[in-house]
Parts: C-alpha cells; structure tokens; sequence
C-alpha cells in the first residue's frame, strides 16, 4: 500500500493569502480553453516562461484552434516553433490536433488526455486542472521540490502525486495549482530558496537547514539535470531544422551545418526523417 506522506493543513490557507494577490499575469492563464492550455504546457517543456508568452500569442493567432493546427502542413508549425527546443513536441502536438479534431471533440479526463500524442501524466493533470477545473494535483519540478521540502524527506512519484493530490481544495483545484506553482518558482527556488521571509517558514520541514540535505536533491517531481546542449546532438540537429527553415538544402551539405562528420550526420538526419521533422526529396533535405 502506498504511504502518502502528509503536511499541516494549515498549508493550504497559508498559500492561497499569499499567491492571492501575487499570481504572475501570464496570457495562458486568461483562458479556460483547453487547446490554449494544451499549447502552454507543451510549449513550457523546458523552456523558460518568459520565451513562451510571445510565441504562445503568436501560436493562438496562427492556430486558434486543433482543427486549424490540424488542417496546416507541420512544416509550417516547424517554422513557427524555432527556438522553443528539439521540436518533437510540435510534432506531437501537431498528430494531437488531427486526433482532437478527427474526434470532434476534446477530451476531458485525465485518461482520455494521456491518449493523446505527446501527453503525459503531468500535461494531462495541468489540463485537467486549468481548463476543466478538475480538483487534481499538478506536480512538476517548482511544486515537487517544494513538497519533499515541507516534508523533509525525499519523495517517491507516488508519495509526491499522492500528497500534491491530497493538498488541493475542494472547488480551488485552478486556483491552487497555480499558486503553488509559482511559488516553488519564484520562493521556494532550487538555488537560493527565500526561507527567511517564507510564509510557511514555520510550517516547513526542511526550512534552509545547513544540517540536513536538502531533501528536493533528487526527489520525485523535481528533474535531473539534463545533458549538456552545447556540442550535443540536439544541437546538431537543431542547427539543421533552423536552416531548413530558410528553405531545403542539398543533402551534401548536411554534415556542414550540423558540424558533424558525414557518417554522425547521416545517422542524425535518419534521426529527424523518421521523426516526421525532415524529409528527403531527390538530392535534398526540407521540412516535414
């Protein structure tokens, strides 16, 4: 039977008088449409809040909707999805749309969410919560550090999305998770946590101890760190789906943007064709 480890109530109340008046204004967070959600959180997949606001807008415009997203060719979304990371997540989200738009309708449950390319249990739950109000926990990196930190412990993924579950009110399931999301983003931080002027100061386990470990260093909700991008093959391959943006290329010249050696870049285009990223026509190399 899974243990699911438990805070003061007092947590609760605490933290809504805090995030009340200090939720951060973020466009996604105006709406309750669940395809503008769905794009949030798939754009917000590591990268940074502030890079996302503007190609959210710009995404909106474009693709209002699953059906308009589903009815354009995915070069286009490559195109318009530069600099937001490796983009097969546009590509998930571009089969999503097809599936959400084949379907005629959007799906609502946690499990039904899941059925869709590219979505796992955390973007499922952040859907459920923000744009159907389901009363469920949302536990990514800010709200899993700051949960192994209220206990005290490091957390299994079941302990951590038991109590991320248990903490949410009743009826307050959109309003909670955004709180305590930025709170863990912009309090309870992984480098320089502000446990001196913390509200739950008293109420937390760990609370800046230099005598304990920091209980969040590998606990569950809170990502490892990922490799390094500079000289990676992310890289490489990103180098070449920003050219292709540009046009298509002849294959032979592959190897000269990715600076990679031919063998390393063949491999890495065989990568991105079956992705479904890039294609090969004749003597040369396009978007998907």
């Amino acid at each position: 039977m899974t243990r699911t480890p438990t805070v003061s109530e007092e947590v609760v109340p605490v933290l809504l008088a805090w995030g009340g008046p200090r939720l951060r204004d973020l466009p996604w967070r105006r709406t309750r449409d669940p395809w503008g959600v769905l794009v949030s959180e798939v754009m917000a997949q590591q990268t940074q809040v502030a890079r996302i606001i503007p190609r959210w807008e710009m995404f909106m415009e474009r693709f209002p909707t699953p059906e308009a997203l589903a009815s354009a060719p995915l070069a286009e979304l490559l195109r318009l999805w530069q600099g937001l990371g490796y983009p097969r997540r546009a590509r998930s989200l571009h089969e999503a749309a097809g599936r959400i738009t084949a379907e005629g309708r959007f799906p609502a449950s946690i499990e039904e969410l899941m059925d869709l390319p590219g979505v796992g249990p955390y973007t499922a739950r952040a859907v459920a919560a923000f744009a159907f109000d389901h009363d469920v926990g949302v536990l990514d990196t800010n709200v899993g550090r700051l949960l192994a930190r209220l206990v005290g412990e490091r957390l299994r993924p079941t302990e951590a999305q038991g109590l991320a579950d248990a903490l949410v009110p009743s009826g307050d399931g959109w309003i909670w998770n955004q709180v305590v999301m930025d709170f863990g983003a912009t309090v309870c931080t992984s480098r320089s946590p502000g446990c001196s002027t913390c509200p739950l100061l008293r109420l937390c386990s760990w609370a800046g101890s230099t005598e304990h470990p920091d209980p969040a260093r590998g606990s569950a909700g809170v990502s490892s760190r990922q490799a390094k991008f500079e000289g990676s093959d992310r890289q490489a391959r990103g180098r070449l789906l920003a050219a292709l943006v540009e046009g298509p290329l002849p294959v032979v010249a592959v190897s000269s943007v990715m600076e990679r050696d031919r063998d390393v870049a063949e491999r890495l285009l065989a990568d991105l064709v079956e992705d479904g990223l890039c294609r090969r026509v004749g003597d040369d190399v396009e978007l998907g």
